[in-house]
């Protein structure tokens, strides 16, 4: 079996920025476990499959350990291919997702992701997460993710946590946020429980730290920057119970993979 496959950073504006996700093109779906086999020896934070769904596409996505329900830079990664590499004529693609509809819209160079608001609750802050920043956060939510807000920037940026603390905890990831200087908000997000040290862009994160912001600061539109190692930038907007998420990407690869299933 050959199965095309490209390798995209996303949220990038040149290559070795942003996130990397491998998008895999498929005619119909590949068993789970061949799926999850290909995502475990691709080791991307996330490998993404979808297959034509009507009149749009059908979409999964893979972390090398787990299969998960919502992720923003494969889905960006996967509408640039369609694109950039497969020709897709409409400006908009629609993907059917178990978060339900997804749809990116070409704008400019850049493409905009509509996906929605995850309103994150006031969640008690947990012993693990204060030991493992060596810090006490200012604030603590939860909704896929804890979220520690952070009262500098600083903070944010030079976090060195412990790992096996964080893995602890009952939530798909950690993400920590605070105010900068010349973004609206930072952020960094951390998974040892799905197989993630460290994410370098998670567009999913910002469904639920958008509508925080929002309220905090009194505004709908951001411009943020997720301050990994590799780093990248995302505008967002608030719109109803919807995020909007726009990122350039660019491809790093193309690729045949052949396999025996």
């Amino acid at each position: 079996m050959k199965i095309n496959v490209y390798q995209v950073d996303a949220f990038a504006n040149k290559p070795f920025e942003g996130n990397p996700a491998a998008i895999c093109p498929l005619e119909e779906w590949l068993p789970e476990q061949a799926m999850q086999a290909l995502a475990a020896e691709n080791n991307l934070s996330e490998t993404a499959f979808f297959v034509p769904d009507g009149d749009g596409f059908a979409l999964r996505w893979f972390t090398p350990a787990i299969e998960v329900d919502l992720c923003g830079h494969a889905t960006l990664a996967a509408a640039y291919v369609l694109f950039e590499e497969l020709d897709y004529q409409s400006e908009e693609i629609r993907f059917s997702t178990k978060s339900g509809t997804l749809s990116v819209v070409r704008n400019g160079d850049s493409l905009r992701m509509d996906f929605p608001a995850q309103q994150p609750l006031p969640f008690e802050l947990p012993v693990q997460l204060v030991e493992a920043f060596a810090t006490t956060p200012e604030d603590c939510l939860k909704f896929d993710d804890i979220i520690a807000v952070f009262s500098s920037e600083e903070m944010v940026r030079n976090a060195d946590p412990n790992m096996s603390l964080l893995a602890q905890l009952d939530c798909r990831g950690i993400i920590i946020t605070a105010e900068s200087a010349e973004y609206d908000f930072i952020a960094r997000w951390f998974g040892p429980r799905t197989g993630i040290k460290e994410d370098p862009v998670t567009g999913s994160a910002f469904t639920q730290l958008v509508p925080y912001w929002a309220s905090r600061l009194g505004k709908t539109e951001f411009r943020v920057k997720q301050v990994s190692q590799r780093g990248g930038e995302l505008t967002c907007e608030l719109v109803g119970n919807r995020v909007l998420i726009s990122g350039r990407a660019v491809l790093f690869m193309r690729g045949v993979i052949e396999i025996e299933f």
